[in-house]
């Protein structure tokens, strides 16, 4: 990687990186490049674009197609324990499972009888159990999605259970839940707050809950705050280091906090996914386009 794509905050950063890796860019044909989802088994890169309501995807040797339009203006993506598609749909204000035969299956629409409000980023844990964050970008403006009014009247996060319909709320006092990812163990869910898109006061930080085994997050703080920009998508490596999207690339942060470094990208990083099939390249997605490296150190295996 050219010492122009990163920044090295911490010495420890050095060995997360592929120094002999080339950034690449995939495409750059989008309005703004969100949820990148990889499945090992087909060596395939799915992610969204979401004002032009279409979802994208990517293999070697085959180049970028659509793999869905219209996508209900979808934003984050996830597989499941069964390598199936899960999708946050603005549009339709709801996280749906793309069955194998292609048929879709809606997951959650509805909380108390009320629609959500759009959901933006969803994982999957190893028990099944399906989280998410329901913020308003989705119905502020027809830009992705549909205006609406919030029926719920705040943003939330969720969680549904293995073989159970019920939505149940998680956290309710975010101002805008965004990207959500589990430490290794999964002992730990980092979920940002990126209000600050909106409003200069408003959070533009991740916080870390300790998760319960019955789901409950517990002893929630802030892990990081970041002096410009906003979190939005994140992921985590083997070794419990969150890599999140910023405003100038994507920032990596020890589990203490301490911000390691940085990949720098000429665009605003949206998400980014570990992928590969060693789980050791980095796929980003950044405002029009998509950007891949090979770096040091492998995705957190789920």
């Amino acid at each position: 990687m050219k010492a122009n794509e990163f920044e090295v905050h911490d010495a420890r950063f050095r060995l997360l990186l592929q120094p002999n890796a080339s950034m690449e860019k995939l495409f750059g044909d989008c309005l703004w490049a969100e949820g990148p989802v990889y499945f090992p088994a087909t060596d395939l890169l799915i992610w969204s674009d979401i004002p032009n309501n279409r979802m994208l995807r990517w293999a070697p040797g085959m180049g970028v197609g659509v793999y869905r339009a219209p996508s209900n203006y979808s934003n984050g993506n996830t597989r499941d324990r069964e390598g199936r598609l899960v999708s946050c749909e603005h549009g339709a204000r709801r996280v749906t499972r793309t069955e194998h035969d292609g048929s879709i299956t809606v997951i959650a629409s509805h909380y108390e009888g009320k629609q959500l409000n759009s959901p933006n980023d969803v994982i999957v844990d190893s028990q099944g159990a399906i989280w998410f964050t329901d913020p308003d970008y989705g119905i502020i403006s027809d830009y992705e999605g549909y205006r609406a009014d919030s029926e719920i009247g705040r943003c939330n996060v969720y969680r549904v259970a293995p073989g159970d319909a019920e939505v149940r709320i998680v956290s309710d006092d975010f101002v805008k839940p965004n990207g959500l990812a589990f430490s290794p163990d999964e002992s730990k869910l980092y979920i940002a707050d990126s209000a600050a898109s909106h409003d200069d006061d408003a959070p533009r930080h991740i916080r870390v809950f300790d998760v319960a085994d019955d789901g409950a997050l517990r002893n929630g703080r802030v892990f990081i705050a970041m002096q410009s920009g906003v979190p939005d998508g994140m992921r985590v490596d083997e070794h419990g280091n969150v890599w999140t999207s910023a405003e100038d690339g994507v920032h990596c942060y020890a589990p203490d906090g301490t911000l390691l470094g940085k990949i720098l990208i000429p665009e605003v990083v949206a998400n980014l996914t570990f992928g590969g099939l060693r789980r050791n390249r980095l796929f980003i997605t950044a405002t029009s386009s998509v950007y891949a490296v090979h770096v040091g150190v492998r995705g957190a295996a789920r």
